[in-house]
């Protein structure tokens, strides 16, 4: 089973991720970007670099991360292990659609349709805060180059992945962040299990 944990930052997905390791033998969990070799090298340049690249480069270099992390992680063990993505293509729609004005959801999911070799997650749970939530949260946080675009550009991120996760025809569990690390856990558990 293939499962994406989605939402802005500092939402908890990786708390969930990691607690959902530990917890259960047959998780695999990885990440987006980041989730294979070459990934580590794209979530370098995407998220920690100096060098400001261009939105459709951004684009690009999340798409060919997704590409890779499916064949490379995810395709090999969605039928035998259960796969808890952090992050997935919500956020590359969601984050593509809050970059390029000139681009629509129904292209974009094609983009990444294309990168899932034609399929979509089995399940997504979408992580979901507020404005005070997330400004204490971030806090004194060293900011990665998505954060820096500040709360309210976050915030309306996190509209989108709504509205892409509504157009889609998969399984989904939205969490309120602001509850107990136990209460949540719960709720996905029984959501994925149950």
């Amino acid at each position: 089973m293939y499962i994406i944990f989605e939402g802005i930052d500092t939402t908890g997905k990786s708390t969930q991720v990691e607690l959902f390791k530990q917890r259960h033998q047959d998780v695999i969990a990885t990440k987006e970007p980041g989730g294979s070799s070459l990934g580590v090298k794209l979530r370098e340049i995407l998220l920690e670099s100096d060098e400001k690249i261009s939105i459709n480069a951004e684009l690009l270099l999340f798409l060919a991360d997704r590409a890779e992390h499916y064949e490379k992680v995810v395709k090999i063990s969605r039928d035998k292990s259960v796969v808890i993505s952090d992050r997935g293509l919500i956020s590359g729609i969601s984050y593509a659609l809050a970059n390029h004005s000139q681009l629509d959801m129904d292209f974009l999911t094609q983009l990444n349709k294309f990168a899932l070799d034609g399929r979509l997650p089995d399940k997504i749970v979408l992580f979901l805060t507020d404005d005070n939530l997330i400004t204490s949260r971030l806090g004194n946080k060293k900011k990665d180059t998505i954060e820096l675009r500040g709360i309210d550009y976050l915030l309306h991120v996190q509209d989108l992945m709504k509205s892409v996760l509504n157009s889609l025809h998969v399984d989904f569990l939205e969490v309120d962040s602001a509850q107990t690390i136990e209460e949540i856990y719960t709720q996905i558990e029984d959501f994925i299990y149950g």
